[in-house]
Formats: C-alpha cells, structure tokens, sequence
C-alpha cells in the first residue's frame, strides 16, 4: 500500500499542493522576481517598467533616473473601461506609456477604443504629477486627488469610514477603502477579481510617513477589518524603500536600489504594523519593523529629510548619468 501511494504522488508532478476550487475564486497572475529602479547607467535604463501581472492588470514603475520616488502605477482593464491609479512623479511623461499599454490592448482584445479612468491613491505630487497631460482629454475622466472629489464622484458622504466601489464592467468591481493619516485622501482598492489590494503610500516595503496618527491608526485597523473577510493575494503599494535585509532601507533621495525589497506584502506584516502602532497608545515614535518603518512626520523631519534627499540624489545623479570608469 505504501508502494501505491508513492506511485500515485509521484503521477502528480504538476501539483505544488492539492487543488482548491477555482485557485481560491481569484483571477492568478505573476510578479517578477526583481524589478528596474534606475541604473547603474541611466543612459541604458528606460523611463518606465511595464509588467503584465495577467491579461488585464498591468504594472508600470517610473524609472529612479527620472525620479527618484521610482512610483509604481496601476493600469486595470474591465469590460466597460480601464482604471489608471497615479500619473507618476516629478518631470514624467506618464501618457505616451499608459496609451501604448491600451494600444497594445485594445489590439489584443479586438476592440477599437476603451473609456478611462484616472483616480489617485493620495493626492501628494509624487503620484499627480502626470495629471496635466490627462486633463480634458477626450475618452478620459480624471478624478482630482482630493478627499472631496473622491466623496462626490463614488458617494462616500460618511468619508471616511463609509467604503465604496469603483465598476469597470464585465464583472470587474474594486472596493474603495479610505485610508486618510498618510495624506486627507489616501484610498486602498481591493480588486474582486485578483485579490490584489493597492494601498498606496499607507502600506509598502518602506517608510510609512504619517501626516495624522489617529487617522493613520484608525485607516490599518479598517484594512485590517476588511481583510478579515476579503482574501488577499498581495498587498501592492507605491514604492519600495526597504532594502532585502531585514530591518534596513534605502535612504530617501535613492535612485538606484540593487538589493531592494520585494513590493508585494501579506497580511502578516499589516498585523505587524497594526500592533505596533496600536502599543505606542497615541504617542508617536517612529519604530523599525522587519519590512517598514513607521514613520511619525513634523516640520523638524521633514527639513531634515529634505536635506538628506538633495544630498544623497545630487550624489548618486553625478553617478549615473556620469558612468565614470
């Protein structure tokens, strides 16, 4: 019998585990193993990433020579219309790669044109940037990345404990979650058909700079909430800072990231983060986890994080485009 059993596992080579039904209900997909940051040789590294996570949720990430910020957008396809979070940071030409990737897909799916929509995961300038090149374009709805636009355009008069939802057609429905405390108009969007969150700069292999620590606190225990009854596949933010090792990050003000961490997150490290906030009872510090930092802001830190950022980018720069020997 023993033998039998052997011979039996041994027929299912294909199976890294027994199958559940439907691969969870979700829609699978890829990331990569690393990804472009900027350089060593910006001469060499293109503007943008684009990575097909599956057929219609694509990942774009701004190149560090262009940038440094290096933010990731999201470019999401339903059957009606396609979703653009974030228009990228500093001096970028965000529409020239987001219309070639509809281009591409619109040719792919036979169809000859699709609607779409532009939100924000927060209003700061290193995810609006692009705005101005889809303003007032025909086919294009651009929705500010204010708290009061977000409350108008999908009816979340209790803003912002009241949840709401982005449909794209074709059964493509995203849960608008506001997570307010890294910016007045932080969102999280949970997409039905992957399981893929995007939280934007409130969760993210990085420092977590928070604007309002209630708010903030408040926000994770709602994704905390949400989560406990929605399956997530990866929780996707805007930008990486945290190097592979443990306890470690890059500092701000860096184009190029060999070593850096992953992108996506579980559940685990959002529990981590809950907890950790929740010991400091109301008096913020700023503490180093395993993947990110949480990371109390006031105009002391932000002069002094401005001045390591031009020091450090103004270095590296020289650097990069230089290619010295």
């Amino acid at each position: 019998m023993k033998h039998l059993a052997l011979v039996w596992l041994m027929a299912l080579p294909g199976f890294a585990q027994f199958p559940q039904p439907e691969g969870g209900g979700f829609e699978a997909g890829t990331l990569p193993l690393t990804w472009l940051t900027g350089g060593p040789k910006c001469m060499e590294s293109p503007d943008w990433q684009v990575h097909e996570y599956n057929a219609d949720f694509y990942i774009l990430r701004e190149s560090g020579c262009t940038n440094y910020e290096k933010p990731f957008l999201y470019l999401i396809f339903g059957g009606e219309r396609a979703l653009l979070v974030d228009t990228g940071a500093g001096k970028v030409e965000t529409r020239g790669i987001v219309m070639q990737v509809l281009s591409k897909w619109m040719k792919r799916k036979e169809r000859s044109n699709i609607p779409l929509l532009v939100v924000h995961s927060h209003g700061h300038g290193d995810h609006v940037a692009g705005d101005a090149q889809f303003r007032n374009t025909p086919g294009v709805e651009l929705i500010e990345g204010k708290s009061a636009a977000l409350i108008e355009k999908f009816h979340l008069q209790d803003w912002p404990n009241q949840l709401g939802t982005v449909d794209l057609g074709g059964g493509r429905i995203l849960d608008l979650i506001p997570i307010p405390g890294h910016q007045e108009a932080s969102i999280a969007l949970y997409d039905r058909k992957t399981g893929l969150m995007l939280t934007g700069d409130s969760f993210y292999p990085g420092r977590l700079y928070i604007s309002n620590w209630k708010q903030f606190v408040e926000s994770i225990d709602r994704l905390v909430t949400f989560t406990a009854s929605h399956s997530v596949a990866h929780f996707l933010g805007c930008h990486i800072e945290q190097s592979k090792t443990p306890f470690r990050d890059y500092l701000i003000g860096s184009m190029y990231q060999p070593h850096e961490h992953s992108l996506e997150l579980g559940r685990g490290e959002l529990l981590e983060l809950l907890e950790a906030l929740k010991k400091q009872n109301g008096v913020p510090a700023r503490v180093a986890l395993r993947d990110l930092t949480i990371w109390p802001m006031s105009p002391e830190v932000s002069k002094e994080m401005g001045r390591v950022q031009k020091e450090v980018e103004e270095a590296q720069r020289k650097l990069q485009w230089a290619q010295p020997h």
